[in-house]
């Protein structure tokens, strides 16, 4: 299905029938991430929606680097939930999904039934994580150099890319980007939302969250703390739940989609 936000067009997939649950990927996957948990949510008698993020995918990329800001990216979500007649809906994200589910349950309360935020933890809590996630960041910067992190990741057939973060469908993950040229939409994602000066003055002050939320974290990942996702219970108010899985890396859901799987339906309502 398609939907038109604001001139943007997102592609977005539906299946099955049942409570909503709103399924958001991160950097550098699409709608795809989700597949070892769309057949589980499915066959519990829920309803998977799983949008391409705009820039990714089938979803329009949009030229102007500010259009991938968080308040744009949350008014996609809004339209698909407008276009299916839905005023509320489970909402699960990872890594830049992650910190738009985050975005979404603060500033839309009413639109967000129960929250899930896998491997990212709440905006704030990411910024005041200290030195040592600073340090697992370091590519937030180099992303910011328009030219330069496109050719640092994509030389030498991606050799920088695959050895990086490590994704386990990196073939995959590769031959979609070059297929829709997504990777200068992907990294404006993170020159719209965390340019340098957002160390200093974050952007924007998130209202606590209201609906129930469960942050997971996996042991192997990469690029995120521990102390992120567990300070994140300071900017809830409605109930918080945290459940760390050892061992898989960033991509629980590919490595660990059995323990993904069984912790979204023990969370969600049906």
């Amino acid at each position: 299905m398609r939907v038109d936000s604001g001139g943007v067009g997102i592609e977005y997939e539906v299946t099955g029938e049942g409570p909503p649950v709103v399924l958001l990927h991160g950097f550098p996957d699409s709608g795809r991430l989700w597949r070892n948990q769309v057949a589980a949510l499915v066959d519990a008698g829920f309803c998977a929606i799983v949008p391409d993020l705009r820039g990714y995918g089938a979803s329009d990329q949009p030229a102007e680097v500010e259009a991938y800001s968080i308040p744009y990216l949350a008014g996609d979500i809004v339209a698909i939930l407008d276009a299916q007649g839905l005023e509320r809906a489970h909402v699960v994200g990872h890594d830049w999904g992650a910190a738009l589910a985050w975005a979404i349950g603060s500033l839309l309360p009413d639109r967000v039934d129960h929250l899930v935020a896998l491997s990212v933890g709440h905006p704030s809590a990411f910024m005041s994580a200290g030195i040592v996630q600073r340090e697992k960041s370091w590519y937030m910067l180099l992303f910011q150099f328009e030219g330069v992190a496109e050719q640092w990741l994509s030389n030498d057939d991606w050799a920088n890319f695959r050895a990086w973060g490590g994704h386990p469908d990196i073939d995959g993950v590769i031959a979609d980007i070059e297929a829709t040229k997504s990777l200068t939409p992907a990294l404006n994602y993170y020159r719209a939302n965390v340019p340098p000066e957002s160390y200093v003055q974050p952007a924007m002050e998130l209202p606590p969250v209201q609906a129930d939320t469960m942050g997971v974290w996996s042991s192997g990942d990469f690029a995120l703390t521990e102390t992120q996702m567990l300070g994140s219970a300071d900017h809830v108010s409605g109930t918080w739940r945290y459940e760390r899985i050892e061992g898989p890396g960033h991509w629980m859901q590919l490595e660990a989609p059995d323990a993904v799987n069984e912790l979204l339906l023990d969370f969600l309502p049906r």
